[in-house]
């Protein structure tokens, strides 16, 4: 399990994010783009992924990955915090930082 604290603090981690908000919510940008947003709900929140990497997301985890229609096209998740895997949620945030950083800051993470 992990909360919204917990996503902060591992995207904080990472080179150039930065606390702000999306649509009025709190959020983790990267470049002034969305890595993860609170959820319209306080049990969720909304994480960037590809879209192929969506669907492979929710067939394997749908207890823990969903979307509603609003988002279905988009490339965004929902996750539930009360059955997401820290780890895992860590890698994605990873992931989704990799797609927006800069070849600098990836070099400088290594």
């Amino acid at each position: 399990m992990i909360d919204w604290d917990g996503v902060v603090a591992i995207g904080l981690a990472l080179p150039g994010v930065e606390p702000g908000t999306s649509y009025g919510r709190p959020a983790l940008k990267l470049r002034g783009k969305m890595l993860a947003a609170g959820g319209k709900a306080d049990d969720h929140f909304v994480l960037s992924a590809l879209l192929d990497e969506i669907e492979m997301l929710i067939e394997t985890d749908p207890d823990c990955f969903f979307q509603t229609p609003h988002y279905q096209g988009w490339p965004a998740v929902l996750v539930r915090y009360a059955t997401a895997d820290p780890d895992r949620i860590a890698a994605l945030i990873e992931r989704a930082w990799e797609r927006g950083a800069t070849r600098a800051q990836r070099a400088a993470r290594g």
